[in-house]
């Protein structure tokens, strides 16, 4: 056989390779794309956590004294500012996966 007759027979074998090798390939990719929007919910949903528990520590704070009121309106705004922000983020990622 010349090198022109092996060039024809692989160009054929590689074109029906990835012809057959093509769904699988598409899966795959899906696969990849759901697992990091699944990373991403969780690591959103860990942030809303420990957000929680900052309020919960700061509430605690306040009440046995360790923080004056001024300082504890400050700081639960923030905390309350950012916790809405987060849950925007779980929403936006939930809708964004559906």
């Amino acid at each position: 056989m010349q090198v022109v007759e092996y060039l024809v027979i692989f160009t054929i074998l590689f074109a029906v390779v990835a012809f057959v090798s093509a769904p699988v390939r598409r899966a795959l990719v899906a696969r990849g794309a759901d697992h990091a929007d699944d990373s991403t919910l969780a690591d959103l949903e860990a942030a809303r956590d420990a957000k929680y528990r900052e309020l919960r520590d700061a509430d605690l704070d306040h009440r046995t004294g360790k923080l004056s009121d001024a300082d504890y309106e400050e700081l639960d705004q923030t905390l309350r500012g950012e916790a809405i922000a987060i849950m925007h983020d779980i929403d936006r990622a939930t809708i964004e996966r559906q």
